[in-house]
C-alpha cells in the first residue's frame, strides 16, 4: 500500500542583526543575567529593525530555504505563514511574502496558533498536500514579538525574540510504513479555558489597539510539561515508535527548564535535544524552524533521522509533529 507523504525538501532561516543581550537589558529593568539565565536558560535574543517587518523576516528565511532544497520559488503552490504579529490587520502577511517571491499562482494565508503555530502549519500543510490539492509548500514561521511587549515587564519581555524559519514540503509517494521519509502523523490540541495565562491585551474588535503580552508564568510553566508529553504519546501510539527510535527531539523553544523536563518525563536523552533558546529565546512560532535550520546546518539532522517536533502556546494550544528527514 501507497500513501502520499510530505518530505521535507530543504529549511531556511533568518535572524534580525540587532542582538539584545541579557546584560543589555539589566541596564534598563530590574532584572540580571543571572537571574534571565537560571529561570529560562536564555542569554540574548535579537530584535527587528525599525521599518522592519514580519514579513521581510519571513521573505528571507523562505528564500534560505528554497536555496537549502535547491528548487525555485515558481514551484510553490501553497504559502502557510504561522504568526501572531502580522504586518497588518489584514491581508494576511502569507500574500506579502508571496509578492515578495515573484510568486502570483496557488494560496497563501496566515495561521494563528501564537508558539504552536508552526506545528499547526506543518499539520495542515499535509493535510492539503497529501490530498493532492497542493505539490510543493512553504511553511514559514515568522514573528516580531518585540513589537507586542511591555518593556516595562521584566517578567516577559526578557523572554521574547523576533525571527522567522522555514521548511518547503513537497507530495511524494511513499510506502505507507513508518520507515517512510516525511511527516509521519501530526496531533494538534487547544482549550481556551486557559486564555488569561497567556494573551495579548488588546485586538481589532475589542480594544482597537494592538495590546501587550501578558502572562501567567507559574501557570503555564504547570499545565506545559503534562501537555507537551499528551501530544508525543499520541505520535508514539499512532507510529509504533519509541523515544529511543527518534534521532532528534527540537522542541518550541521557550523556557530551559521546560524543555529538559518534557525530555526526561519522556525518556529523550539530553544529547538528542537541540536547543536554541540561549541564542533566540522564545520567536514563537518562529522558534521549532529556526532550530531546525541550525541543527541541519551544523549537521546533526541528516536525512533518514526521525526528528520530533512539539509546542505549546497561548489559548493554550499544544501540537506535536513526528518527521522523517
Amino acid at each position: 500500500m501507497t500513501a502520499l507523504r510530505s518530505v521535507v525538501l530543504g529549511c531556511g532561516s533568518y535572524l534580525p542583526e540587532r542582538i539584545l543581550t541579557n546584560a543589555e537589558l539589566a541596564s534598563q529593568i530590574d532584572t540580571s543575567d543571572e537571574w534571565i539565565v537560571q529561570r529560562t536558560g536564555i542569554r540574548q535574543r535579537h530584535i527587528a529593525a525599525e521599518g522592519e517587518f514580519t514579513s521581510h523576516l519571513a521573505i528571507n528565511a523562505a528564500r534560505s530555504a528554497l536555496a537549502n532544497a535547491g528548487v525555485d520559488a515558481q514551484s510553490i503552490d501553497l504559502i502557510v505563514l504561522a504568526t501572531s504579529t502580522p504586518d497588518n490587520t489584514f491581508p494576511a502577511t502569507a500574500v506579502a511574502v508571496q509578492n515578495g517571491l515573484g510568486i502570483h499562482h496557488g494560496a497563501a494565508f496566515d495561521l494563528q496558533a501564537v508558539c504552536s503555530g508552526f506545528v499547526f502549519a506543518l499539520a495542515t500543510a499535509d493535510n492539503f498536500l497529501r490530498s493532492g490539492t497542493f505539490k510543493r509548500a512553504l511553511v514559514i514561521g515568522a514573528e516580531t514579538f518585540s513589537r507586542i511587549l511591555d518593556w516595562n515587564d521584566r517578567g516577559t519581555c526578557v523572554l521574547f525574540g523576533d525571527g522567522a524559519g522555514a521548511v518547503v514540503l513537497e507530495a511524494q509517494e511513499q510506502s505507507g510504513l513508518s520507515s517512510d521519509r516525511g511527516i509521519l502523523t501530526a496531533h494538534l490540541r487547544s482549550d481556551g479555558q486557559h486564555k488569561s495565562k497567556l494573551y495579548v491585551d488588546g485586538g481589532p474588535s475589542s480594544t482597537k489597539t494592538v495590546g501587550y503580552l501578558r502572562m501567567e508564568g507559574r501557570e503555564v510553566f504547570k499545565h506545559a510539561v503534562g501537555m507537551i508529553t499528551d501530544v508525543i504519546v499520541a505520535a508514539f501510539e499512532a507510529t509504533g515508535l519509541t523515544a529511543d527510535d527518534i534521532a532528534w527531539f527540537v522542541p518550541h523553544q521557550a523556557n530551559k527548564r521546560i524543555i529538559d523536563a518534557s525530555a526526561h518525563k519522556l525518556h529523550i536523552a539530553p544529547q538528542k535535544v537541540v536547543l536554541t533558546v540561549d541564542r533566540h529565546g522564545n520567536t514563537s512560532a518562529a522558534s521549532i524552524p529556526l532550530a531546525l535550520a541550525v541543527a541541519v546546518g551544523d549537521g546533526r539532522i541528516k536525512r533518514g533521522d526521525l526528528v520530533l517536533l512539539e509546542a505549546m502556546g497561548g489559548g493554550f494550544t499544544w501540537g506535536s509533529v513526528l518527521i522523517r528527514w
